[in-house]
């Protein structure tokens, strides 16, 4: 009886193979081929792999062609952009003469990419708006700041004057590319969090003024816990460790509530508002939005001039992935709103029927 039988060696990144001919009745064999495939993997998938976590490749496609369509957008955003301020004729000259308008429709031009705000002459760089900065350094000095100020800080100045004065066309420029790149949060598949009426979420710091514990029950570990907020509210949680040490200790809250269509607090059988609370980290990515909004809320400021405040009382404060780094789009708005409203008092071309018709086309 002959047999082809295939011989499989599998690896962690590789697979080995052997095809073999066998003549059981007279004891001989051959191998009809043989060979081996590399899977390329990187050292963390190999990782993982180790571990037992499956990985999708998949997965990590999606990821990489989320980035890319993130890229692509901005990248069409900008152009745009660039096509409605060539037309403004806001853009600075040696900015615009980077950019080609005739081909490639409001794109750099091939290896350029030029800083609106820096302009190049023989390979020294100065700042374009050299007036602005000066007048926010008497602001920092006013303060009783004496620290460098970085450059690229007049761009909240800007942000803050140009709700109030008149701004050159080319900030004002400098500010719409601004806004063109750093827009903020949008929740997917609805416009911010306005799409449900019926839940309200908001953030709340309050102080722990008591605490009680439920007993304990039978086969479980964790415990109940009844925690007495100075507004009254009450935050039930489970814990397997004791939480006595949260009392008279002030806590951030994630505070959900529920809502009729009318806008008022549902309650249940018994007449106690439903309302559900959560205690996250100090890093949780929902904290720290929720914080930020109600900061810049109850300040009543613009997120632009609410970093550039912040700036002034406390220059060393740090502005990337700190003071502002998840905020809803509508704030953005708000603002991106109020300054072309007063700017266009200041530039004629705002006001351009025939002009809004061209751009438009």
């Amino acid at each position: 009886m002959t047999k082809n039988i295939l011989g499989l060696d599998l690896g962690t990144n590789s697979i080995g193979w052997a095809l073999v001919k066998q003549d059981f009745d007279n004891k001989q064999g051959e191998i009809l081929g043989m060979g081996s495939r590399i899977i390329p993997m990187s050292q963390d998938i190999l990782g993982d792999f180790g571990k037992g976590n499956s990985v999708s490749q998949t997965a990590e496609r999606t990821k990489y062609r989320s980035v890319r369509r993130l890229r692509e957008r901005f990248l069409l955003r900008r152009e745009r952009l660039h096509r409605i301020l060539n037309i403004l004729n806001f853009l600075p000259e040696h900015y615009a003469s980077q950019i080609d308008f005739e081909k490639r429709f409001g794109k750099f031009k091939v290896e350029t990419e030029p800083k609106l705000a820096w302009k190049n002459t023989d390979g020294q760089f100065s700042f374009l708006f050299q007036s602005s900065f000066s007048e926010m350094l008497e602001d920092f000095r006013a303060s009783g700041q004496g620290l460098k100020i970085p450059y690229d800080w007049t761009i909240y100045y800007l942000r803050k004057k140009a709700l109030s004065q008149k701004i050159e066309k080319e900030e004002l420029a400098w500010l719409l590319l601004n806004f063109n790149q750093k827009r903020g949060y949008y929740q997917l598949r609805g416009e911010e969090e306005e799409e449900n009426p019926n839940k309200l979420v908001e953030f709340y710091s309050l102080k722990v003024v008591d605490v009680s514990a439920d007993e304990p029950q039978k086969g479980k570990s964790d415990i109940w816990y009844s925690l007495i907020l100075e507004n009254g509210w009450v935050y039930r949680r489970s814990s397997k460790t004791p939480l006595f040490d949260w009392k008279g200790k002030t806590r951030d809250f994630i505070v959900t509530t529920d809502l009729n269509d009318d806008g008022s607090v549902k309650t249940d059988k018994d007449g106690n508002e439903k309302r559900s609370f959560r205690a996250p980290s100090e890093n949780d990515w929902t904290l720290v939005k929720k914080k930020t909004e109600q900061e810049i809320e109850q300040s009543h400021k613009t997120v632009g001039t609410y970093i550039y405040e912040t700036l002034l009382d406390n220059p060393k404060q740090k502005l990337k992935g700190k003071l502002v780094r998840t905020v809803e789009r509508k704030f953005y708005k708000e603002e991106f709103r109020q300054i072309l409203e007063k700017q266009k008092e200041f530039h004629q071309e705002l006001q351009n029927d025939d002009l809004y018709n061209e751009l438009r086309s």
